[in-house]
């Protein structure tokens, strides 16, 4: 079976979903990391999350209102950012919903791993936090092997994810399972290069795209040409599929890309 990963956005904004949600898998752990953090004082959050005094004190907040009470918000849904522009979840099918939730998967400092309509509670606290205290000091040691063994054994996986939160489980995979897409955009007839807020929303976009079409294994992906990507053949392996921009489709999809 195909995993799609993605990660949380430090946005939030719950949205009261129509379906029917489910309950985190490690909603436990997360209610012990969350106690943890709601303990820490402004001064600390400031510290730890490189914030403002004001931002720290909102945090403090939201983390003291965060609770394992059902809230009626999907996680896929309630995310905010350029990743989520792109996957654009909230015009799925009730067939793509059902997809999602079997495929997708969404990494979480605080839940740990979430699948997409699970009930979430807005929180902030990103994967690559240094925190004051054993055994929370370390996200990644806190969750450990746990996150990957709740992964399907076998298949691909379709590592959308950032830097700081695949290190939360690509260190347990076979490295050969893991398929991690990398999309460039080509600027005034440049080089092809890097561009963060184009790659974001590409990720979302492939993720869709692999939705919306059903996509159950790793055949066919030099297909994709949203947003105005191509598969570029010279500059791709089969676990490092390299697609470019020569004209970036996605404007509007970001609030911080406009026509």
């Amino acid at each position: 079976m195909l995993t799609i990963l993605l990660h949380s956005s430090k946005t939030m904004a719950p949205v009261q979903s129509m379906g029917s949600l489910t309950r985190p898998e490690f909603v436990a752990e997360a209610a012990e990391l969350g106690a943890f953090m709601s303990g820490l004082s402004v001064a600390q959050l400031q510290t730890v999350m490189h914030i403002s005094a004001k931002l720290a004190d909102d945090t403090k907040s939201l983390l003291a209102a965060w609770s394992q009470r059902p809230s009626r918000s999907a996680a896929i849904e309630t995310f905010r950012g350029d990743i989520y522009s792109g996957l654009r979840s909230l015009e799925f099918s009730e067939k793509e919903r059902a997809f999602a939730q079997l495929h997708l998967r969404l990494l979480s400092g605080l839940y740990g791993i979430l699948r997409p309509y699970d009930d979430v509670m807005p929180y902030r606290l990103e994967a690559g936090y240094r925190l004051p205290e054993e055994p929370y000091a370390s996200v990644y040691s806190f969750w450990g092997e746990k996150l990957a063994a709740s992964l399907p054994a076998e298949g691909p996986i379709v590592n959308l994810t950032s830097k700081e939160y695949e290190k939360l489980v690509l260190p347990y995979l076979d490295g050969s399972r893991v398929i991690t897409p990398r999309f460039l955009s080509r600027i005034n007839s440049g080089e092809p290069r890097f561009v963060a807020v184009h790659a974001k929303i590409a990720r979302g976009a492939f993720a869709r795209w692999l939705i919306v079409r059903g996509i159950d294994n790793a055949a066919g992906f030099e297909a994709f040409s949203d947003l105005g990507y191509h598969y570029e053949p010279p500059l791709s392996t089969t676990t490092e599929p390299v697609y470019i921009c020569d004209d970036f489709k996605g404007l509007g999809l970001s609030q911080r890309l406009v026509a």
